[in-house]
C-alpha cells in the first residue's frame, strides 16, 4: 500500500484506499506523502518528525500526486514539504524532517506491564460480518494485526477525571523488507491513524474495530504529528498507549506513544480530529 510511482525527481503518484465511504483513509495519504519525501533524500537519513494537515477529503477512485519541495539540505537535518494534489485540489500538506543519528543521553517513560498481544483476541478477525464486507470493499485494513487491551486489565494506569485512554497492540500482518527504515516509518504512520481519533470519542462510542452498532459520531482527522525516537520494525508488535485530555468545539485531541515488546518508546503521535454528533 506504500508503493508510489516516481514521475520525476520531485513528483510521485499513488493510490489510497477508503477509510470512510468515498473518502481516502488519512493515514494512507500521510504514509505515502512521507515515503515520497524520504525518496528524495539521497543519503537516506531516518525521519525524526512529521506534521500534516488534512485539507480536503480525497477520493479513493482517483490517483494522488505528491509534489515534494526540497526545503533544506543541512549537515545534520534535511527538511521536505509535500503537497498531495488530486484533480487540481490540494487535499493534504506535510512537513517532514530527517536527521543523521548521533550519540546522546537516553531516557524515557516506562510502559506499564500489560498482557502480551498474543494472549488477546484479533480485533480484525472479530469484526462483524457486515463490517468485514464493508472494510473489504474499501480495499484496505486487510493486512493488519490489532489487539485491544481490555479497559479493566489489572495494572493499567488509572485515568484522571475527564481523561479517556485506550491501549492497543498493532503490527502489519505481513513481514516488511529489511534495510528500509522509511518503509517501516510509513507503515507506522499508517497504523497511527487507525485508533487515535476514536480515543477522543470513547465516551460516546467504541473504536471502529470494537463497534457493533452504526457510528453515532462523525470523525475525520484534522491534523497529525509524529516524532520517531528510536529504531523499530512496524511488522513486530508495538503497543499504542493513547489518551485524550480534551474534547470541545467539535474537536477532540488525542496523544499516543508506541512501545515495542522490550518496553522501548519508539515513537509518539498527536492528532486533532473533527468529532461531531450529526444528530
Amino acid at each position: 500500500m506504500l508503493e508510489i510511482e516516481q514521475l520525476n525527481e520531485n513528483t510521485f503518484l499513488g493510490h489510497c484506499h477508503a477509510g470512510a465511504p468515498m473518502r481516502t483513509f488519512g493515514g494512507h495519504v500521510a504514509a505515502q506523502a512521507l515515503v515520497a519525501a524520504g525518496r528524495t533524500c539521497e543519503d537516506r537519513r531516518p525521519v525524526h518528525s512529521l506534521h500534516g494537515y488534512f485539507l480536503l477529503p480525497g477520493s479513493p477512485t482517483r490517483p494522488i500526486d505528491y509534489l515534494v519541495e526540497r526545503v533544506r539540505e543541512g549537515m545534520s537535518y534535511t527538511t521536505r514539504r509535500v503537497t498531495a494534489v488530486q484533480e487540481g485540489n490540494e487535499i493534504f500538506t506535510l512537513s517532514v524532517s530527517f536527521k543523521h543519528p548521533e550519540p546522546a543521553a537516553d531516557r524515557q517513560r516506562a510502559v506499564p506491564p500489560l498482557p502480551h498481544p498474543e494472549s488477546l483476541p484479533d480485533a480484525v478477525a472479530q469484526l462483524p460480518e457486515q463490517v468485514r464486507r464493508a472494510v473489504a470493499a474499501t480495499g484496505g485494513f486487510h493486512d493488519l494485526d490489532v489487539r485491544f487491551v481490555p479497559s479493566d486489565t489489572p495494572g493499567l494506569p488509572p485515568a484522571a477525571p475527564g481523561l479517556l485512554q485506550q491501549f492497543v497492540w498493532m503490527r502489519t500482518a505481513s513481514p516488511l523488507p529489511d534495510g528500509d527504515p522509511l518503509l517501516h516509518a510509513g507503515a507506522l504512520t499508517y497504523l497511527s491513524d487507525l485508533t487515535l481519533a476514536s480515543t477522543a470519542g470513547l465516551n460516546v462510542q467504541p473504536s471502529f474495530f470494537q463497534r457493533t452498532e452504526p457510528p453515532r459520531l462523525l470523525m475525520a482527522s484534522l491534523d497529525h504529528a509524529m516524532w520517531f525516537h528510536r529504531p523499530f520494525r512496524a511488522d513486530e508488535w508495538l503497543l499504542f498507549a493513547q489518551r485524550s485530555p480534551s474534547s470541545s468545539d467539535g474537536r477532540g485531541l488525542a496523544l499516543g506513544e508506541f512501545y515495542d515488546l522490550d518496553g522501548r518508546l519508539v515513537a509518539s503521535a498527536v492528532q486533532e480530529a473533527l468529532i461531531r454528533d450529526p444528530s
